[in-house]
């Protein structure tokens, strides 16, 4: 053999010294369920600390968002839940899901999904969940919430506000008026705690919100509570994602801007 002519370890390429080690393979149905727990934690990260899918149940925040009875699918939305991270309240506008402060749910809307698979997959943030409410910052700490000035505006601080572009009013007496459920257009809030945020529905006459849970001179029971807690609120509410055909993003109406602060209201 000259030196010209190749050895077996020069065909190979290396010498048994330089190959290298022997590996074991995993097998597939391990490396399926290192996926799957890999998936199931990183879904339990985005659904604590970033978002979270919701269905819509109820006709309460239309038209803006669509639920209940009379559609053929309840609206999924997409709830964000970092903004409130630096700003620690949410704003006048936001629409917001939040926990039931106590007593807005039936005990039917309240429950958990009796289904073990949908149960399952609403805790780990692979399915919209049910069991909470949507609505509309109205007031926040501070404010005042007033209904109706003489166009059948709500006002908060004195001032009023055009929802006509998101809103939906009721009729009351023959006067159209954007307060809340029929037969409660004239009330005024107490001051909103701190802590607390003051809610109403886009639809006014078929929705269950803070002005609906006010103690007026007409109620003589006033055991509910019309604040919500702002450590219940779960987030912001920034797109509808199903159905397609009504995909878009949800953004804060600008007319909330010239709302004053508390302490610059007029006398």
């Amino acid at each position: 053999m000259t030196s010209e002519e190749p050895t077996l370890f020069d065909e190979v390429g290396s010498s048994p010294s330089q190959r290298p080690p022997h590996r074991i393979g995993i097998p597939a149905w391990a490396e399926t369920l290192v996926l799957l727990a890999v998936a199931v934690a990183v879904a339990i990260v985005v659904k604590a600390f970033f978002v979270q899918a919701f269905f819509i149940p109820s006709e309460s925040m239309e038209p803006l968002l669509q639920g209940g009875p009379a559609v053929k699918t309840d609206d999924r939305v997409l709830v964000e839940k970092p903004s409130y991270w630096l700003s620690g309240s949410p704003q006048r506008g936001d629409v917001v899901v939040f926990k039931d402060p106590g007593g807005w749910l039936t005990a039917e809307e309240a429950k958990d999904s009796t289904n073990p698979v949908t149960s399952a997959l609403e805790k780990l943030g692979l399915f919209p969940s049910g069991g909470h409410l949507v609505k509309r910052v109205i007031g926040v700490a501070g404010d005042t919430v007033t209904c109706c000035d003489k166009q059948g505006r709500i006002q908060v601080n004195g001032t009023s506000l055009d929802e006509s572009s998101y809103a939906r009013p009721g009729s009351i007496g023959g006067q159209t008026c954007y307060g809340p459920m029929p037969g409660r257009c004239h009330w005024t809030s107490d001051v909103v705690p701190d802590g607390y945020v003051f809610v109403m529905g886009d639809n006014r006459a078929h929705s269950a919100d803070s002005s609906y849970h006010l103690c007026t001179k007409a109620v003589t029971d006033c055991s509910d509570s019309p604040w919500v807690p702002v450590d219940d609120v779960v987030g912001k509410v920034v797109a509808r994602i199903w159905p397609m055909s009504r995909f878009g993003t949800i953004h804060r109406p600008s007319d909330f801007d010239d709302i004053p602060a508390p302490t610059e209201q007029s006398p």
